[in-house]
């Protein structure tokens, strides 16, 4: 693989500091960028580089202006898929651009809709678990909370909770075994000796085995309970046939997986901003129905302007999808750089929604930044759900659940921050560590 007109940083410098690279990499990246420019290319081992870059421009291009030139990475097509097979996040090509037109539809804002109360309803039930009156780490309530909100959209009540919160054990313990593989990939030899390997993978197969079932039953039932599970068997190719079992499950763990973890980090960085700004727990609360009606429900999704405005800013700030990978098919250059075919790209989206020369004041929690809902002020540098065909199709999810999770905390609580402000845990997404929080009830 060739580059040229890319600033380097030499495989002695990455082995110097391959330690906290390890912990944490993104204040070596960044130093980087701030030495280098907003891209550069490091060599990681004998003739293998990554490009990085904080180019906001290059990786709209990337995204959008030339897609048709980029894959996603072995970690999500081959590593990832391993664990949820090849859903919409981790496949490719014509296979992708199938699965995405059967299942757009179901996540169009109409069709969100009618999820609303079972959504809400859910959040209701899960928050109960947070503590009040001392120090507690939010993180676990929120995780759980997502999780459940994914799991009761997709099957609505006819699944046991013991049966949910066992996939819900599968799906995390799976994913802490990739990020084992991506961290320390000299150990990958010894994950397949010594069985750990096969022992996550009779977990995923328990899971699929459990999804199958609850399939089955819904086919036979008769019943309709028009959540997700029912949008996925009502869907058809253009053909006319339906999904086969197989990709359905696919498709369902895929949901599981992006589903729930980005949305309780957002969630959980969310509350630790609000907590150290109350002025906007305010703000918001001002602008809440009294009662959480199926009517007010609508109106808080389409007409709330503070909770989006926090959400938003809560995202450019710690971004859940932190970084986006892409391979380019065939050569390609862009400015004066020069890539060929093959060539890994690493767009740190952390940087570019910190850019000091695409945002103002860029590391100041400011929700008024995005004050015009309906602007494209920051689409060219804003990307929490991605861009281009394959933005995230479940954005709109994900904010309806956060916007009515946030009403429902702000209802219930003011949120008081303790002495040692959260940290950042950078793994397969960016997830909040020591998420120790105060919780107070309103009179």
């Amino acid at each position: 693989m060739a580059t040229t007109n890319i600033p380097s940083v030499s495989f002695v410098r990455f082995l110097k500091h391959s330690f906290k690279i390890l912990k944490n990499p993104l204040p070596f990246h960044h130093n980087n960028f701030e030495r280098l420019g907003d891209t550069f290319q490091l060599t990681i081992g004998w003739n293998k580089k990554v490009v990085f870059s904080r180019d906001a421009a290059f990786l709209q291009y990337v995204l959008q202006k030339n897609h048709r030139n980029y894959t996603k990475s072995e970690i999500q097509t081959k590593d990832l898929s391993k664990y949820v097979g090849k859903g919409l996040l981790t496949s490719e090509g014509a296979h992708w651009k199938q699965q995405r037109k059967l299942i757009q539809p179901g996540f169009h804002k109409k069709q969100l809709v009618t999820l609303l109360e079972t959504m809400n309803q859910t959040i209701s039930e899960e928050l109960k678990n947070i503590k009040t009156n001392q120090p507690f780490n939010v993180f676990s309530v929120f995780n759980d909370l997502a999780f459940q909100v994914v799991a009761k959209s997709l099957f609505s009540g006819a699944v046991r909770a013991e049966e949910i919160n066992r996939l819900q054990e599968i799906t995390e313990a799976a994913q802490k075994m990739l990020v084992r593989e991506l961290r320390q990939p000299y150990l990958r030899s010894w994950f397949r000796w010594s069985g750990t390997l096969e022992k996550h993978t009779n977990l995923v197969q328990e899971a699929r085995t459990l999804l199958q079932k609850i399939v089955y039953d819904r086919r036979n039932s008769g019943q309709r309970e028009d959540d997700l599970l029912d949008m996925l068997l009502d869907a058809r190719y253009e053909d006319g046939s339906a999904m086969e079992d197989t990709q359905l499950i696919d498709e369902i763990l895929i949901l599981f997986v992006a589903g729930h973890e980005t949305t309780s980090n957002a969630l959980t960085f969310t509350c630790e901003l609000l907590a150290r700004n109350p002025v906007y727990q305010e703000k918001i609360l001002s602008e809440l129905p009294d009662q959480m009606t199926k009517e007010s429900l609508g109106f808080l999704i389409r007409e709330a302007t503070w909770i989006p405005m926090v959400i938003e800013e809560t995202m450019r700030l710690y971004p859940p999808a932190y970084f986006i990978d892409r391979v380019n098919l065939d050569d390609d250059q862009y400015k004066q750089m020069q890539f060929d075919a093959g060539t890994s790209l690493l767009f740190s989206v952390y940087e570019i929604h910190r850019h000091p020369k695409l945002w103002e004041n860029p590391l100041a929690f400011q929700p008024e930044r995005f004050e015009k809902r309906t602007s494209n002020e920051h689409s060219g540098h804003y990307f929490p759900f991605g861009a281009g065909p394959r933005m995230c199709i479940g954005n709109n999810f994900a904010m309806y659940e956060m916007i009515m999770t946030v009403a429902q905390l702000m209802k219930q609580f003011r949120i008081e921050p303790t002495s040692k402000p959260i940290e950042i845990e950078p793994l397969i997404t960016l997830k909040p560590k020591n998420a120790m929080l105060v919780f107070q009830k309103r009179k």
